[in-house]
């Protein structure tokens, strides 16, 4: 059996095992019982009674959170459009590349972005290279905005703070909503925002209970229950 470290056991005694929290308070506790040195991400869990096995059960996508996600993303644009690749760059996009240099890239394995923007005539170049970006979680994606005709303004959202958003097989929707140095209500109001769009989501074939279960942690921390309606 795992033994629970020092630390982990000194923030776990601030949680009130059976207890559930409202928003707030759960947000105030997830800052206290963070035991990083560093300035770590929070996260929130959904779980919802999703069979993801299902096509019209899958959930995945990303949401501008208000107040941003506290992260500083490096985004690649890759396009052969000069109007886009101008564009992207006064976007704030931090490398903008054509086929031939994308390519290059990703050929001596280059990752030194965070998200890939692409313009959907760049897929048939991607395709050869999903084992590469797939594992890595940087294979663009329509559903997420990834794969876009406007790649600028993809960019500005993705900079602004945008967080993708997916449901895995146990039909969990893990996100990330900031930083533990963000206040209460800023982290609050990001849980908020993916709460209220997760809610609007819910397939019509789903019946009975759909969020059966919402909790946050920091990235080094206990896990903390949350009321939902």
């Amino acid at each position: 059996m795992r033994k629970i470290g020092k630390k982990l056991q000194n923030a776990k005694k601030l949680v009130e095992k059976e207890k559930v929290y409202s928003l707030e308070e759960a947000m105030e506790l997830v800052k206290k019982t963070s035991y990083a040195k560093f300035d770590a991400s929070v996260d929130l869990a959904i779980r919802l009674n999703l069979d993801t096995r299902k096509a019209d059960q899958q959930l995945r996508g990303a949401v501008v959170l208000p107040h941003g996600t506290g992260k500083t993303v490096r985004v690649l644009v890759a396009t052969d459009n000069p109007e886009m690749q101008k564009a992207s760059k006064e976007a704030g996009a931090d490398l903008v590349y054509t086929t031939g240099e994308l390519e290059e890239t990703l050929k001596t394995d280059k990752f030194d972005f965070d998200v890939m923007v692409v313009d959907p005539k760049m897929m048939p170049v991607l395709g050869k290279y999903g084992k590469k970006l797939g594992p890595k979680g940087l294979m663009p994606n329509p559903k997420t905005g990834t794969v876009t005709p406007t790649p600028a303004k993809a960019v500005e959202e993705i900079k602004k703070g945008k967080a993708n958003y997916r449901a895995d097989k146990s039909g969990i929707v893990h996100s990330l909503i900031g930083k533990t140095s963000m206040s209460v209500q800023q982290l609050a109001e990001n849980a908020q925002t993916l709460i209220s769009l997760i809610k609007k989501l819910k397939p019509s074939v789903v019946k009975g209970a759909y969020v059966l279960n919402l909790t946050v942690s920091a990235s080094m921390g206990p896990s903390i229950k949350i009321k939902f309606d």
